[in-house]
C-alpha cells in the first residue's frame, strides 16, 4: 500500500481539502477527503487526475520550429513533414518517440493514442519483423512512463480528387500496405500488453476508398483489436470538397455508411461540419478529437465545440503535431476558440473541459481519468505558487497552469515524475540529440 496526500485535489464532485490517497497495485483503493497527512507522501499544490493524449503522432515532435519559415500552408507543412518521415528508422524512432513521450509525461500525461502510420521502409518494403516501427513506439511509451494506445492506421491512397483516389506518391510508400486485408493480417502480430492496447485508425477517406472501409470496419469489429477506431475528418475543406465532389457525400457520411461511426469512433479535427455531421456524430455517441494549438497552428480552423457537446458527443483532446506538448494550452484553446468563434463567454464548463481532458476510455483506457477507489492510480500534482498560478482558486488551475507547473506525475501507482523531473533524466538534452540525429540522417 502506498500513501500520498494533497491539500487540495480535483475529485469528480469537485475540489476537496486534504485529500489522502491510499494506492493498491495500480488502482485507487481509497480517496478520502478530510484527512491528516499522517506519514503518507505530500503532493503540492492540486492534484488532478491524468491527462489523455487522445491523438499523437510522435515523430512530428522533430517538426517543431522547421516548417513556419516564409509563411505557408498545410499543404506545404505536409512536405516538411514527409522529409521527417523518410528520415525515420526503428532506431532513431524510438529515441524520438522515448523522449516525445517523456515530454508529456512532464506536462501530466498518463496516456497517449498514438495515431501511427510509418510502417514500413521508405521505397515501401516491409521491414523484416514488418511491426519494427510499431513496436519501437510500444517500447518508447514503456521507458516513458505513459500507457500508449498504438492506433494502428491503414492508409492506402495518396489523396483524392474529383477524379478519384490517387496512388501513393513516392513519399507515402512506407505508409501503405496495399489493401486492408495486408493492413489488418500485419496488425494482428501487434501485442498489447498492461500499459500498452492495441487499436485502428483510419488515416481519412482521402486515404481509405469507400470499397475498402467497410472491409476495415469488419475487421475491427470482430475484435480484432481494442476496438477503438480514430480517423481524421474534415480537417481542411478542400477534403470535403474532394469527398462531395467525387462521392456526393461528406467525410462523415462516408464513414457513417461504412459502419465506422459509433461510441468507440473518434473523429478527429472534427473542424469542418454540416449540421447533419454533427447529427450523426450526436446520434451515435460519438468522440471529437479537437486539437486545437495544431488546428491554429496549421490554420485548419475552429471546430463547433459546444454544438458537438449539446448534440451529445463527447470532446477529448490531443497534440497532434506538438507544436506544443501542454494539456493546459489545449484545454485553453478549445475554451478560447469557442470564445472567438460565437463571441460568447462560458460557452464550455470546467466539468466539461476535465472530461475533454482526461478522456482516457476514448482511446480504450476505460479504468482512468477520475480521482476515485477503483481507478487508475494517476496523479497529476500541479504547483499553486508559481508566477502562473499564484493567488488563483485551485478550482480554476485547469485554465490557469501550464505544463512547467506540474510537478509531480504518478501513473499506475508508480512515480514517473518526481520535483518536476523525469525518471529518463534531462529530458530536453535527450530531445536535443535525437531531433538532430534525425536530422542528420
Amino acid at each position: 500500500m502506498t500513501t500520498y496526500w494533497a491539500e487540495y485535489a480535483l475529485l469528480p464532485d469537485g475540489v476537496a481539502r486534504d485529500v489522502l490517497f491510499r494506492i493498491e497495485g495500480d488502482v485507487f483503493d481509497a480517496v478520502e477527503a478530510g484527512r491528516s497527512q499522517g506519514d503518507a507522501h505530500r503532493l503540492p499544490g492540486v492534484v488532478l487526475p491524468g491527462f489523455a493524449n487522445t491523438h499523437s503522432h510522435a515523430f512530428h515532435r522533430a517538426l517543431r520550429g522547421r516548417t513556419h519559415a516564409g509563411g505557408g500552408t498545410f499543404w506545404t507543412w505536409r512536405e516538411v513533414m514527409y522529409d521527417a518521415a523518410r528520415r525515420l528508422d526503428p532506431d532513431n524512432y524510438l529515441a524520438l518517440a522515448r523522449v516525445t513521450y517523456a515530454e508529456m509525461a512532464l506536462s501530466g500525461i498518463t496516456s497517449v493514442g498514438e495515431f501511427h502510420y510509418v510502417h514500413h521502409t521508405p521505397d515501401g518494403t516491409p521491414y523484416a519483423d514488418p511491426n519494427a516501427m510499431g513496436e519501437a513506439l510500444q517500447q518508447a511509451a514503456r521507458e516513458a512512463g505513459v500507457r500508449l494506445t498504438l492506433l494502428d492506421t491503414c492508409y492506402l491512397a495518396g489523396g483524392l480528387t474529383a477524379d478519384g483516389h490517387q496512388p501513393l506518391a513516392p513519399e507515402q510508400r512506407r505508409f501503405g500496405d496495399g489493401d486492408v486485408s495486408s493492413w489488418a493480417r500485419r496488425v494482428s502480430y501487434l501485442q498489447p500488453d498492461g500499459t500498452n492496447l492495441v487499436g485502428t485508425a483510419i488515416h481519412s477517406v482521402r486515404a481509405v476508398p469507400r470499397e475498402q472501409l467497410r472491409e476495415l470496419v469488419h475487421y475491427v469489429s470482430n475484435g480484432q483489436t481494442a476496438q477503438v477506431m480514430h480517423a481524421h475528418v474534415s480537417e481542411q475543406p478542400a477534403e470535403n470538397e474532394a469527398a462531395q465532389a467525387f462521392y456526393g457525400m461528406t467525410p462523415v457520411q462516408l464513414l457513417a455508411d461504412a459502419g465506422a461511426v459509433g461510441p468507440n469512433f473518434s473523429a478527429v479535427h472534427a473542424t469542418h461540419l454540416t449540421p447533419d455531421d454533427i447529427a450523426t456524430l450526436g446520434r451515435a455517441r460519438a468522440v471529437a478529437a479537437f486539437c486545437p494549438t495544431t488546428e491554429r497552428d496549421l490554420a485548419d480552423g475552429i471546430g463547433p465545440a459546444r454544438e458537438l457537446l449539446d448534440a451529445g458527443v463527447r470532446l477529448s483532446l490531443g497534440s497532434d503535431q506538438h507544436a506544443v506538448i501542454d494539456m493546459f494550452e489545449e484545454v485553453r484553446g478549445v475554451e478560447s476558440h469557442e470564445r472567438l468563434r460565437t463571441l460568447q463567454r462560458g460557452r464550455l464548463s470546467q466539468p466539461e473541459l476535465l472530461a475533454a481532458a482526461s478522456a482516457h476510455a476514448t482511446i480504450g483506457w476505460h479504468g482512468a481519468g477520475s480521482l476515485q477507489a477503483g481507478a487508475k492510480a494517476d496523479l497529476v500534482a500541479v504547483d499553486l505558487e508559481s508566477p502562473r498560478t499564484a493567488g488563483i482558486p485551485a478550482e480554476f488551475v485547469l485554465t490557469a497552469a501550464t505544463a512547467a507547473d506540474v510537478t509531480d506525475v504518478i501513473r499506475d501507482g508508480e512515480a514517473v515524475v518526481t520535483d518536476r523531473r523525469h525518471r529518463l533524466g534531462d529530458v530536453g538534452r535527450l530531445l536535443t540529440e535525437a531531433i538532430d540525429t534525425l536530422w542528420e540522417n
